[in-house]
């Protein structure tokens, strides 16, 4: 209910600004025709049967290419590159209605990929998932950034795993932005996201706990795993481990 839904529709035009504008490097939406601006931009919706319509994975894939014109060789060298950027190519012959809710995940965002956008906009892309689907459809949105250099915008409320992917949040209340930056410097609020109904991320609260509740001098508020052993471990004296070719504990 904070308005990220709405501010994504905005963002992929589907929604008119009362107020303000939307721009894509500095030029309004307006000026861009539906032609132009999908390929520019492609949008995932948060329910991926709301999205995938065709009888089958690869005809499916196909219709965005093939209702830009492009011949039959250009639209099978899309489809096959799409599928697998997010790994599902076994899936092409296979009926949507025969897909897991996380296949139809990864198809729904092959079809906006076999546009070939320079943004992907998701809404959502980790609902409804396990927590390994989670971490899959992450780290799969977190290549296509970094390897395919493809500007990546999404809503969610499930802060666990940010810290390991995004560059940038932005914390949303009633429509208005609360706070944004880069993960350390907005998870260092938690006064701010605890207005927002929001929570740390899991390792980040139990390390907050020790501090707040037991005086536990941790230096600032390590936001993964990784952080929170190296930062536990400066607090144990080191004559603690077995060294000498025993065991080293660090």
């Amino acid at each position: 209910g904070s308005g990220k839904t709405t501010l994504i529709k905005l963002l992929a035009a589907l929604l008119k600004p009362e107020r303000g504008k939307v721009e894509i490097d500095g030029q309004d939406l307006k000026s861009y025709s539906p032609k132009d601006l999908y390929q520019k931009m492609g949008l995932v919706l948060q329910n991926a049967r709301d999205q995938l319509f065709a009888a089958t994975v690869g005809e499916d894939v196909a219709f965005g290419p093939r209702n830009l014109g492009l011949d039959e060789r250009e639209v099978e060298q899309r489809v096959n590159e799409s599928l697998r950027n997010v790994g599902a190519e076994e899936l092409r012959g296979r009926a949507i209605h025969h897909l897991s809710y996380g296949e139809q995940k990864r198809v729904s965002i092959a079809g906006v990929l076999a546009m070939r956008p320079s943004i992907l906009i998701l809404d959502e892309p980790t609902a409804g998932l396990d927590p390994a689907g989670e971490m899959h459809m992450l780290k799969l949105l977190h290549w296509l950034n970094r390897a395919q250099g493809i500007t990546v915008v999404l809503a969610t409320h499930s802060v666990d795993m940010l810290p390991l992917f995004v560059d940038r949040i932005y914390i949303m209340k009633n429509g208005r932005v609360l706070k944004s930056g880069p993960p350390r410097e907005v998870f260092a609020d938690p006064e701010m996201l605890d207005h927002a109904k929001l929570r740390l991320p899991h390792i980040a609260h139990l390390l907050h706990e020790m501090k707040q509740r037991d005086g536990v001098p941790i230096d600032g508020l390590p936001l993964t795993v990784g952080e929170a052993r190296r930062k536990l471990l400066d607090l144990i004296p080191p004559e603690i481990f077995y060294r000498n070719g025993v065991e080293d504990a660090s």
